[in-house]
């Protein structure tokens, strides 16, 4: 038997069968129950977006406290459901399922449309998820989603995707920081309470121990959130008011459907797959697991459920999260177990109405400059993806195209996009969407390549990317 294969006793007494370079504890290794449960904690504290997302959105709407707390509830039960089905059932990979920033984007955007609302944007992310769902389906063992996203899956295309999307939630991050003239504590309470948080986050994520850096997060939005109620107070009432248990609810937004709507929606679903395929397929060679077609569109088809629950519930697509497969090398425990424990957790939380609240009473200057923080490193993560693409003229003019008509779709002015028909209106207001079609269309007629097709430079022509 080969040493990737050995059976061997790891410092915990778990009994690993497929031991490799990265992982003391094989994917398939089970646990002992309470070291699966702080693994799993582990984990959901490095859910970034989970203690972020739900927040700006509820925000963004003007909602009641207790719909904000139940986008929370609803969000840590949709990446729990999708997380279990992803670590026992489908995919079999430790893999940790998050709110995907993209969709967030898509909500934001489509809901603030004139005419429009929260339940029109959910309304339509359902009808473009069941869409999703049906061509995530294996066929013969492949789905058409899976052939479409190994097709388009470059570095090239996931760096500028995640910049794309970082970009076009910008504007709720440092305006919200500051606030505005009418915002509680503006502007010296906002902004103090706000760096605060900032500084506390950078300090522990840099300089503090690896258990600390996981809560680095929670630990930050907390001190913020004292400093802010030493000069606004803070009541606690509705914390202590609130229900133990959630009622999830069909729709509880209302629901419409746009056709427009549901297409931006299938398009801002694209690049969640393209992303977490690479990442199913990284751990995967970790731990030694053989990843066929058939296994990866399971992973896929599980990622499409999630967001069919989420449409009907009221709650985010998913993605593969970049942080937790770090903490997957950081602790060298591959078990797909204590994914599963992490899964089981966040449905328990979310289910708990009075600690959704906890989560809802963190003030928005808090939670937006510790956003800001977040979506800084995410964009640079894109940024560090794009140093694995062999650069050529085709490329950066590929590139910079599509950044370029991105960005600036964001600064056309209302009174050009009041003439324009409303799908091209959001989708010159989403950068994903501007930038991630031309991305995709002019890297597949001028980069593209089969994988391990050789390039033969040839005196009479060109060479080609």
């Amino acid at each position: 038997m080969s040493s990737a294969h050995a059976v061997t006793k790891n410092d915990s007494g778990v009994s690993s069968s497929n031991k490799s370079e990265v992982f003391d504890v094989g994917i398939n290794d089970r646990l002992p129950i309470l070291q699966g449960l702080i693994l799993g904690l582990q984990n959901v504290f490095g859910m970034t977006g989970m203690f972020v997302f739900p927040g700006l959105l509820g925000r963004a709407f003007h909602l009641p406290l207790d719909q904000i707390a139940y986008l929370y509830g609803m969000s840590f039960i949709v990446c729990g459901v999708i997380t279990t089905l992803q670590s026992v059932l489908l995919l079999r990979l430790p893999i940790i399922q998050g709110p995907y920033a993209g969709n967030f984007a898509a909500l934001l955007a489509v809901g603030m449309v004139e005419g429009s609302n929260l339940g029109a944007a959910f309304g339509s992310f359902c009808i473009a998820s069941l869409i999703w769902c049906l061509l995530s389906v294996p066929i013969r063992n492949v789905s058409v989603v899976g052939l479409f996203a190994r097709y388009l899956r470059s570095p090239l295309i996931s760096g500028i995707m995640v910049m794309l999307v970082i970009i076009q939630i910008a504007n709720v991050s440092l305006p919200n920081w500051i606030g505005t003239r009418t915002t509680p504590g503006f502007p010296l309470v906002s902004f103090g309470s706000g760096l605060v948080a900032v500084l506390v986050l950078m300090a522990l994520t840099v300089w503090a121990s690896p258990k600390m850096r996981r809560i680095a997060l929670l630990v930050a939005l907390a001190v913020g959130t004292a400093c802010f109620s030493l000069f606004q107070p803070i009541s606690f009432t509705a914390v202590l008011q609130a229900p133990l248990l959630v009622e999830p609810q069909w729709f509880p937004f209302g629901f419409s459907v746009r056709a427009d709507f549901v297409v931006i929606f299938l398009l801002a679903l694209a690049p969640a797959s393209m992303g977490s395929m690479s990442l199913y397929q990284m751990v995967a060679d970790w731990g030694h697991e053989p990843l066929p077609a058939a296994r990866m569109s399971q992973g896929i088809l599980a990622v499409a459920l999630g967001s069919v629950l989420a449409g009907i519930v009221g709650g985010f697509s998913t993605i593969a999260y970049p942080d937790n497969i770090g903490i997957l090398r950081s602790t060298r425990v591959g078990s797909r177990y204590a994914t599963l424990s992490a899964g089981l957790l966040l449905i328990a939380l979310g289910s708990c109405v009075k600690f959704d609240f906890l989560l809802v009473v963190v003030p928005m200057p808090v939670l937006s400059a510790a956003a800001t923080v977040l979506f800084g490193i995410v964009f640079m993560h894109g940024v560090h993806m794009l140093a694995g693409v062999q650069w050529d003229n085709r490329k950066l003019m590929v590139a910079g195209l599509a950044i370029l008509v991105g960005l600036s779709g964001l600064f056309v002015t209302p009174d050009v996009l009041s003439v324009m028909p409303l799908i091209l209106q959001l989708c010159l207001k989403q950068p994903v969407i501007s930038g991630g079609v031309i991305l995709v269309v002019l890297n597949s007629l001028l980069c593209n390549r089969p994988i391990g097709q050789a390039v033969i430079p040839h005196k009479s022509s060109p060479q080609r990317c």
